[in-house]
C-alpha cells in the first residue's frame, strides 16, 4: 500500500477534510467533503492501493478508532500497529466461556499487546471486545500443554517467552516490587477460579495485585488491565524497578 501525506486530512475550505459533525470524534466522522486525497483516487476511480476505503471516504466512518486511522482500510491499520506493538503477550482460560476475555482483548488492543491467547474453549463472548478482535491478534491453544509449547521458542530471536501468571495464591509475589520482563506473556486465569493448576506449574513466577479492601480478589479484566498498565510503565515509560 502506499504511503499517505497526512496534510491531505487538514479541513478547510479548498483542501476538503472530514465533513463537520456535531458527534464526538469518538463516534466517528461523515463523509469526506470536497476532493479526495490525491492518494486515493476519485470516487468513480478509487486507487485499489491506498491506505483509505473509497466505500468510508463515501459514506463516513463511525469506527472507535484513533483520528489518525480515520477513513483507513481495516488492514491498513493492522499494518501500521504491526510496525510498533510492544514485546509483551496476553492469554487467559477459557475453560468455561468467561465474559472477561472480550475486554482484556479491548485493553490488549489499547495497550497494544502483540497478541492475545485463548487458552481452552475456542469460542468466547466477543461483546467486550467492541470490535477491537479486529485490530488485535489473537490466537487459541487447545489445551495449557499446547500453549507451554508455543512459549518455548515464540521470541522475537526463537528464545522461549517466560510466563507471568497473576494470581493471589500461597508464595506469589507483588506485582509492584517486580521487574516485568520486556518480552513475556502475562498469563489470566478465570473469573471464581483463577488460574488453573497446570497454567502455574507453568509459570515463570505467580504476581498479585496489591489490595487494601475487604474482597479477596479483583475482577479480571481489571486485573489484566492494571498488569498491562505496569509493563507500560516500565517497558515504555521507563519506571524500573
Amino acid at each position: 500500500m502506499s504511503e499517505i501525506n497526512s496534510s491531505a486530512f487538514g479541513a478547510g475550505e479548498n483542501s476538503g477534510g472530514p465533513s463537520e459533525t456535531a458527534e464526538q470524534t469518538t463516534w466517528g466522522v461523515g463523509p469526506w467533503q470536497g476532493e479526495w486525497p490525491a492518494d486515493a483516487g476519485t470516487p468513480d476511480e478509487p486507487n485499489p492501493d491506498s491506505l483509505l476505503d473509497p466505500e468510508l471516504l463515501l459514506n463516513g466512518d463511525t469506527r472507535n478508532v484513533l483520528d489518525q486511522y480515520r477513513y483507513w482500510k481495516m488492514e491498513a491499520i493492522i499494518a501500521s500497529l504491526d510496525q510498533r506493538r510492544h514485546k509483551y503477550h496476553v492469554a487467559i482460560e477459557n475453560w468455561q466461556h468467561d465474559l472477561n476475555i472480550g475486554s482484556i482483548v479491548r485493553t490488549a488492543n489499547a495497550f497494544l499487546a502483540a497478541e492475545v491467547h485463548i487458552i481452552g474453549n475456542r469460542r468466547w463472548n466477543r461483546r467486550g471486545a467492541m470490535v477491537t478482535d479486529r485490530y488485535q491478534h489473537v490466537r487459541h491453544h487447545p489445551t495449557v500443554e499446547d500453549f507451554v509449547e508455543w512459549c518455548k521458542t515464540a521470541g522475537d530471536e526463537g528464545q522461549a517467552l517466560p510466563i507471568i501468571a497473576i494470581d493471589n495464591v500461597p508464595g506469589c509475589k507483588k506485582i509492584e516490587e517486580y521487574p516485568l520482563p520486556e518480552n513475556c506473556v502475562l498469563l489470566f486465569g478465570q473469573e471464581g477460579p483463577g488460574l488453573s493448576e497446570a497454567a502455574i506449574d507453568s509459570s515463570e513466577v505467580v504476581l498479585e495485585i496489591s489490595q487494601f479492601g475487604s474482597t479477596r480478589s479483583i475482577n479480571a479484566s481489571a486485573a489484566a488491565a492494571i498488569t498491562m498498565h505496569q509493563w507500560v510503565m516500565q517497558h515504555v515509560f521507563g519506571h524500573k524497578l
